[in-house]
């Protein structure tokens, strides 16, 4: 019996086994694949490509990040290009819109269909690294014969997901590899390095949003959450990333009520933001000399502004800490 067919069996198997999928994230993805998106797993046909019409519209919709994740993707190659990597960035529904791979790779990327167009979404593909991570919303590794196609089990795909200001999933970053002596403690530094970069892409598309106000940064204890918040020069919060929403309990997807950055500040949750603000306050008072008109100026508002966070936060004119004397 082929190594393929053995996959096949085991697949239909485990995916018709109700209490298999109840009890492993794996099995219930090859379940969705299945049943839900009535896949055979002994398929061998290519992944669909699209036009280059259709390829240009997705291109479009996704001008800004794709702006912003180009240098990224181009660092995270120069990290993994030359192991027989490839950085894949798809949309929201696992079209791949850009891509990196050594040119002495192209004909296998291509064969494997991972390329510019390819729709790697679970309905189509069934379990892989990027249709699965967007169908759960969550970074996930498929080593091998962890796909639901035979024909990819030849492949180690690494993804995380990258979400949009508005809190909704906007897009993937992947690195898929087909090298057979690819071990799964190497997929584990790239799963790393494509969550740190999927996380980065997050913050600067974020930035890249407001950019008229202020923005303040948490650190977590989840090295994947990228807490930001958006302020205006009125001290009111305009935007917020996803982990921050979660946080603070605003909402968790779609446009966001303005609020006072002092009712948000105020709930029970993580301290960096008050940290980060109170930092920016006093570097600015120090550098003016203890002038507020100038600090406030290098801050861009307004010193009546300035006045009422300094007394919020405790720091004197001189910029000194006074809530800590």
């Amino acid at each position: 019996m082929s190594t393929a067919k053995q996959h096949v069996d085991r697949v239909v198997s485990t995916a018709r086994s109700g209490s298999a999928a109840a009890r492993s994230r794996l099995a219930a993805s090859w379940h969705r694949s299945l049943i839900q998106h009535g896949l055979d797993p002994a398929d061998r046909r290519s992944p669909n490509l699209h036009d280059e019409g259709t390829i240009r519209e997705r291109r479009s919709a996704l001008d800004q990040v794709m702006h912003v994740a180009a240098p990224k993707l181009d660092q995270l190659f120069g990290l993994i290009g030359q192991s027989g990597c490839g950085v894949l960035l798809t949309d929201a529904q696992g079209v791949v819109i850009d891509q990196r791979c050594a040119a002495a790779d192209e004909d296998i990327f291509r064969s494997w269909g991972l390329w510019t167009g390819a729709d790697w979404s679970e309905a189509a593909e069934g379990t892989n690294g990027i249709g699965t991570c967007l169908a759960e919303k969550r970074q996930v590794t498929i080593h091998r014969d962890e796909h639901f196609l035979a024909r990819n089990i030849g492949m180690s795909c690494m993804d995380a997901p990258i979400y949009g200001p508005d809190g909704h999933v906007l897009a993937a970053l992947d690195v898929s590899s087909a090298r057979a002596d690819q071990t799964e403690g190497f997929n584990r530094l790239i799963a790393a390095m494509v969550a740190q970069t999927a996380r980065q892409i997050e913050i600067d598309t974020f930035r890249a949003s407001f950019p008229r106000a202020r923005i303040l940064y948490a650190d977590s204890d989840d090295s994947e959450a990228a807490l930001l918040l958006a302020v205006d020069a009125h001290d009111i919060v305009v935007g917020a990333t996803r982990a921050a929403r979660k946080a603070f309990g605003l909402e968790r997807q779609g446009p966001m009520s303005p609020r006072p950055a002092s009712d948000i500040f105020g709930r029970e949750g993580p301290t960096g933001f008050e940290k980060a603000e109170r930092a920016a306050l006093v570097r600015a008072l120090t550098r003016a000399g203890g002038n507020a008109s100038a600090a406030a100026k290098a801050l861009g508002i307004g010193r009546a502004t300035l006045y009422r966070r300094m007394a919020r936060l405790g720091i004197d004119k001189s910029g000194s800490d006074v809530s800590r004397n």
